[in-house]
């Protein structure tokens, strides 16, 4: 990240937890704003691009670091839950891609929707939700976000807007702008963030809700997180245009340092104000991913490691803001070093306590398939009445 011209220099009062408390020690007298400028100017498709100069706060960019750091934390605890067995099924993991989380979060409120598809863990922290709720549902346990019955790839949480992670590729983009449709029809000047990835970019479902949207000028942002990788294959063997941001073609589009957070704030509170006024938009996220596809994925067979740590070292999203804190004089090595320190002991108490949480009733297999009193609640085959039935 570009370090920035300064406005004002001022060290923010509190350093916020992602979700809560504070934890800074430092003695901070005001929190004045701040001007940074991106890393990288953005490419627009059809519109204005927005202003490189973003302006923040020293308290802010200390909540950008240690949120990321805990989501970064939560996942490599995932990594490790996963191959110990503790977590089963599928598992697709974050780390390398926290900017588009928490920059998004800093760009929107809550009463915005977010629906995305398998890789949902720390869109769903992001969201307001638990590290408790997350490590529970990934184990499969009863204080789970979906009660243990999800897994890694169904996480939700409605009272904070968002709408899910859904497994089929490409799902979410209609539903999601099915919510704005919703949004635009109770007119509460409120937008949709639909993910996706750049290996669902090709999907047909994808261009067909893009069409309607643009009919019905609907607030919808369609965000490409590109991670160039869609499970094994390079972009470029799979997208004959792997601009992902011009794909809408009528419809304008923005492309986005996705590894520098307040890159990715800038460009999701631009496209709000643009949805609302003229209709959808297309975010393409440059972002990366650390870990492979899945847990059952090396990572390394269809990209070199040498790749994987270059990126690591010149963008990584969580050394980029490191660099700004002390720069500026925001925080010291040590406090930064504290932080992860107390990110650690809060991700190892909440997988402590989602490990006693018990696994739910097996009758729980057949509850929340009807809503209640609509349909017919089953618990298995009568195998009388199936007899007589067949030939």
């Amino acid at each position: 990240m570009a370090l920035s011209t300064l406005s004002r220099r001022g060290l923010g009062s509190t350093l916020f937890k992602p979700l809560s408390a504070a934890v800074s020690s430092r003695s901070i007298s005001s929190d004045a704003p701040l001007t940074i400028e991106t890393s990288v100017p953005f490419t627009a498709h059809n519109c204005e691009a927005p202003s490189r100069a973003v302006t923040t706060s020293s308290s802010e960019l200390l909540s950008f670091f240690r949120q990321m750091a805990l989501m970064r934390r939560m996942e490599i605890a995932a990594d490790s839950l996963y191959k110990a067995k503790l977590i089963r099924g599928f598992c697709h993991l974050y780390d390398g891609q926290e900017a588009v989380a928490i920059g998004m979060e800093a760009g929107i409120t809550r009463k915005d929707c977010i629906i995305t598809a398998y890789r949902d863990h720390c869109t769903f922290l992001g969201r307001g939700g638990s590290l408790l709720e997350i490590f529970a549902e990934l184990m499969g346990r009863k204080e789970g976000c979906s009660k243990g019955k999800g897994g890694s790839m169904h996480f939700y949480r409605k009272e904070g807007g968002f709408y899910g992670g859904h497994g089929i590729v490409g799902a979410q983009v209609p539903l999601g702008c099915g919510l704005a449709f919703a949004q635009k029809y109770s007119k509460d000047e409120t937008v949709t963030f639909a993910l996706y990835g750049d290996g669902a970019a090709n999907q047909g479902q994808l261009f067909e809700a893009l069409n309607i949207a643009a009919l019905w000028d609907l607030p919808a942002i369609l965000v490409c997180e590109n991670n160039h990788y869609g499970m094994g294959t390079a972009e470029w063997r799979a997208a004959k245009s792997p601009a992902y941001y011009k794909r809408g073609d009528y419809v304008p589009g923005l492309k986005v340092d996705g590894m520098d957070v307040l890159a990715v704030k800038q460009a999701c509170k631009f496209a709000k104000e643009h949805a609302l006024k003229n209709g959808p938009l297309i975010l393409e996220m440059d972002t990366y991913r650390y870990h492979g596809h899945s847990m059952s994925d090396p990572g390394s067979t269809y990209r070199t490691r040498d790749e994987i740590s270059g990126v690591r070292q010149e963008r990584d999203p969580i050394e980029r803001v490191r660099k700004l804190l002390l720069s500026h004089d925001i925080a010291a090595e040590k406090e930064l070093k504290d932080i992860e320190k107390e990110v650690r002991k809060e991700v190892d108490e909440a997988i402590a306590k989602a490990k006693e949480s018990p696994v739910p009733d097996p009758s729980e297999l057949f509850s929340n398939v009807y809503v209640k009193g609509l349909g017919v609640e089953a618990f298995g085959v009568d195998r009388k009445v199936l007899r007589a039935t067949l030939p």
